[in-house]
């Protein structure tokens, strides 16, 4: 499990690959405020089985990778909606801390957990996810209004844990319950941006610290959970395409964006389920 081993044709391929996957993590952070974990961690899955990552610490090195490169990029978005005005930072104060006491028990459980726990979670939300976007309607409500910070900050808790299993900065899934509660979407978007940033820096460290003892069955370059290639050269690309996704947000309707999206989702979902039951 060198890089060596491996001819220069397939590792310009597999770089390709990961600048590509920066560009769309990017441009779908602004867009949807999702911080790109549901690009991030599918890519990154194949190009690690490719690298002949071990099986056992294969998704915890997708999760944390994906959620270093979410760093970065999340900042960068959420400093665009915030240009706008359009972040409900009301919400955000409320999720601050049930998110980052999530985060640190994902965190935890990360050290421990058996890869299907990881795929599991990921097909959950990325199910959930893909359906809303293909499914959805503007009708679909729980309530007009977010309910009463105790249910709110449960929802938090439950947000940061999902996230630090599954690598994304929480937009798939707040994202999903703002709209049912009534917010517009390009106002959900901007606060799941802001969210990104409070899930992800813990999440990092974390991962770091759940993988600190694996190194050994890890690939060349990587702290803890964190590969530093995979980081290297997706952070540049998604950083300097993530606020032309947030121009968009704020300019054009998005169903088409949307549904082709939620087709990924569905695809991702799909892979996923099939690794679990093979």
């Amino acid at each position: 499990m060198i890089f060596a081993g491996h001819p220069l044709n397939e590792l310009l391929m597999l770089a390709f690959s990961l600048v590509a996957a920066g560009v769309v993590t990017g441009f779908l952070a602004g867009v949807f405020g999702v911080g790109g974990g549901a690009v991030i961690v599918p890519v990154l899955y194949e190009v690690f089985r490719l690298m002949d990552v071990d099986e056992a610490v294969r998704m915890q090195l997708c999760v944390g990778t994906s959620l270093a490169i979410i760093v970065p990029t999340s900042i960068s978005s959420f400093r665009m909606h915030l240009r706008k005005d359009a972040v409900e930072k009301p919400v955000l104060r409320v999720w601050l801390a049930p998110v980052l006491i999530g985060v640190v028990l994902g965190g935890f459980i990360a050290s421990f957990a058996a890869p299907w726990l990881f795929k599991g979670v990921f097909v959950v939300v990325a199910g959930l996810s893909s359906f809303k976007m293909l499914f959805g309607r503007e009708g679909w409500r729980l309530a007009d209004t977010v309910p009463g910070a105790m249910l709110m900050r449960i929802y938090g808790i439950v947000i940061g844990i999902a996230s630090a299993l599954i690598g994304i900065g929480g937009g798939a899934i707040s994202n999903l319950l703002l709209s049912l509660y009534g917010v517009p979407i390009h106002r959900a978007v901007a606060t799941s941006a802001g969210l990104g940033v409070i899930i992800s820096i813990p999440g990092v460290i974390a991962y770091i610290w759940s993988g600190w003892g694996k190194m050994a069955a890890l690939p060349p370059f990587s702290i803890g959970y964190v590969s530093l290639v995979g980081f290297a050269l997706m952070v540049p690309t998604s950083i300097l395409a993530a606020p032309w996704g947030a121009r968009i947000a704020h300019a054009l309707p998005k169903r088409r964006l949307e549904v082709a999206f939620g087709l990924y989702l569905a695809f991702v979902s799909v892979r996923f389920a099939v690794t679990l039951l093979s």
